[in-house]
């Protein structure tokens, strides 16, 4: 895979607050987790990371009091601004050099710094990197504006400039650039999210994750328990089949370990690895013993995260034959996540009717059938999945910030 020199351009950086400063942080680090080199350049800001180099440079901000005089007295003050774009187009030149592509967020079409923005269409022209223009907004987009753009300095806000590619994030968006600049060469990347980094998950959960693809599924049901007879496990592995059947992508998370010199635990872990390959699921029932413990051993608290697993869950999916109590059901509701369990009474006791019952007498498609009628009503769930499908930062990179890379860069 091509390895890029990305550098990345806005007025400000983390930890400085803001919209476009998370977008600047989460494109850094996905750029940066495909290996790609990644540089930062901001006027304010700080040093956020040690995973990518970050450049601070007054002349990049929309606070340097030399810019502000310039807005001020745009009309007495032409040839400061030409001089101070020119200042800024040499430094750019330096500092880009060995850089594939720069991409600028808002500095072509916010008024925050003029002379930025005038180097920048100069930078283009001088044909020695590729500029991206990755907008977010524009103040022509509000009547009144909040902003006097008295003056034929600002008309470069809403110019085309047809050697740097335009890129924009929604719909809503690119219409209004394009009527701004009389042209459909505009393309749409969302802005995304990354759950690893959202949820805080602890670095041995994102291992897995990773290497085995969780969030790839369409339904995830997780079933925190000790392999044993009792928690009914067998059950759990048919439903995934009968889901399966139904269409559904479906993995189960298994995250109690067994003890390997306790005969009885370790023929059932046997038992279950024999159903699972015997119904051809055997890669989508994913016990974190085996991912964590070579051995099988007990797992200590800080080896793998509980919480972890819950967060990224669709469904708490607890077959018990018998129960003393049900923990899971408590730390589950705690976090929100819909919870199907059998109908016995610890578990009526605990959950009431803010849960999804099953009989223990129901079929796995019968069961299955629960669990989709359930889910299908929950709002929540179905916001869940649909930014899991087109939100995620790595989905987002390698459909569309890969391609244009690709794309625009000889």
């Amino acid at each position: 895979m091509e390895q890029y020199s990305i550098a990345l351009l806005h007025y400000t950086c983390p930890p400085i607050v803001g919209g476009v400063e998370e977008v600047i942080r989460q494109h850094a680090s996905v750029f940066g987790r495909y290996n790609h080199r990644v540089k930062v350049f901001a006027g304010d800001g700080g040093v956020f990371t040690d995973e990518y180099d970050i450049e601070l440079n007054s002349l990049l901000s929309s606070h340097n009091t030399r810019i502000l005089q310039i807005h001020r007295n745009l009309a007495d003050r032409s040839h400061e601004l030409k001089s101070c774009a020119e200042e800024i187009f040499t430094y750019l030149v330096r500092a880009l050099e060995p850089f594939d592509v720069l991409i600028a967020h808002n500095v072509l079409t916010m008024p925050y710094n003029l002379p930025l923005t005038v180097a920048l269409h100069r930078l283009e022209n001088n044909g020695n990197i590729r500029v991206v223009s990755w907008n977010h907004d524009s103040p022509y987009f509000y009547d009144p504006s909040p902003f006097d753009l008295k003056g034929e300095q600002w008309n470069i806000l809403k110019e085309y400039n047809p050697k740097i590619y335009y890129i924009t994030i929604s719909e809503e968006r690119r219409s209004q650039f394009q009527d701004l600049y009389g042209t459909k060469r505009i393309d749409i990347i969302p802005d995304g999210i990354d759950p690893l980094t959202f949820f805080n998950l602890s670095p041995n959960t994102i291992e897995m994750i990773r290497e085995k693809r969780l969030l790839e599924a369409e339904l995830l049901m997780v079933q925190p328990c000790r392999l044993h007879p009792r928690k009914n496990i067998e059950l759990s592995i048919q439903v995934v089949k009968a889901l399966q059947k139904k269409g559904v992508h479906t993995r189960l998370l298994l995250t109690g370990a067994y003890d390997p010199h306790e005969k009885e635990t370790t023929e059932y872990y046997r038992k279950l690895r024999k159903l699972s390959e015997k119904l051809h699921i055997q890669r989508d029932i994913l016990i974190a013993a085996e991912h964590f413990s070579e051995s099988g051993k007990e797992l200590t608290g800080d080896t793998i995260v509980m919480r972890d697993f819950y967060l990224i869950a669709d469904v708490l999916f607890i077959p018990s034959l018998r129960e003393g109590f049900g923990i899971p059901l408590l730390e589950a509701g705690m976090l929100k996540l819909p919870i199907v369990c059998s109908d016995i009474p610890p578990f009526r006791e605990i959950g009431k009717e803010n849960v999804q019952y099953f009989s223990l007498k129901a079929s796995p498609e019968q069961i299955a059938d629960k669990i989709l009628n359930f889910i299908s009503n929950l709002k929540p769930h179905q916001m869940f999945r649909h930014i899991m499908r087109n939100y995620m930062w790595d989905d987002l990179y390698h459909h569309m910030l890969l391609p244009l890379l690709q794309k625009i860069i000889p």
